[in-house]
């Protein structure tokens, strides 16, 4: 009895004599852009996006198999002699970071190519794969602590890394309601850099030993787009420009918005300070 790896190998053979698999090619597309559509979403480089939707369209055996992949959309053709051609298209307008996502996918993607999984298993655990590793509440501890670990490093002490948790429970708090509103990524993460920045000056007028300087920045850390950063690097040297430029784009407009959320939060609470145009 031979194994479903095994058949895949054999002159381009679609049928697996031990379990009656047929190949599907729209399946198989539909598989490859499924995970190609995840990975993407959850802040995978371009190239790795491509490789591993390549090695997934691959086991349909096709004479042509390609996958283009850029920031915005997906592309994936299958097309052979005996089979009718296949061509999916797949907009991606979502992105963040989320490393269990990319795990699971190359998890799943290696177990189907080595013939582990069958290809309806393989489409069926990517679509109940899940969105989240840890709840809410756990996402917002993180964010507390995040400004609190920064706070050291920005000359920060043991009055300012308390005081950083108070702004990590600010910047949680308006992160989790504007994911439920599901607000726009540029407007999100101005009024979080807004909101974390009025919170750190208005901490420093009730306690004025605090450092202001400290405070925003540590508060702000956790919007800087470190890893666009990073995968606009990768992308690039990999000479992929497009995706390069676009995710360098995409990091720059992150980076933006923080920047105007600052500056609004600032001209807000200088406005209702002592002095202001509101008081």
């Amino acid at each position: 009895m031979r194994s479903l790896s095994t058949a895949r190998k054999e002159g381009g053979r679609k049928d697996d004599l031990a379990g009656g698999w047929k190949m599907d090619h729209k399946l198989v597309i539909d598989t490859a852009v499924l995970a190609g559509e995840i990975l993407l979403k959850s802040g995978a480089e371009t190239y790795r996006v491509e490789d591993t939707m390549k090695h997934i369209l691959n086991t349909g055996n096709t004479e042509t198999a390609e996958a283009l992949v850029m920031l915005t959309g997906i592309v994936a053709t299958m097309e052979d002699p005996g089979v009718q051609p296949v061509t999916v298209m797949r907009r991606v307008k979502d992105r963040g970071t989320n490393i269990y996502r990319i795990i699971e996918v190359n998890d799943i993607s290696r177990k189907y190519c080595s013939g582990k999984m069958s290809l309806e298993a393989t489409y069926a655990a990517l679509k109940n794969l899940k969105r989240r590793q840890y709840s809410t509440a756990v996402y917002n501890i993180a964010t507390v602590l995040v400004p609190m670990g920064f706070a050291p490093l920005w000359g920060g002490g043991l009055k300012e890394v308390a005081a950083s948790a108070f702004v990590g429970g600010a910047l949680a708090l308006l992160m989790t309601a504007g994911k439920r509103l599901r607000a726009g990524g540029f407007f999100l993460n101005a009024v979080c850099a807004a909101g974390t920045t009025a919170a750190s000056i208005l901490l420093c007028r009730l306690f004025p030993a605090l450092n202001v300087d400290t405070l925003i920045i540590s508060g702000l850390m956790p919007l800087v787009p470190g890893m666009a950063v990073t995968n606009a690097v990768r992308d690039t040297l990999r000479h992929d420009f497009i995706s390069g430029g676009a995710r360098a784009l995409e990091a720059f407009m992150t980076a933006a918005a923080i920047a105007l959320g600052a500056g609004v939060g600032m001209l807000l609470m200088q406005m209702i300070g002592p002095g202001g145009a509101f008081l």
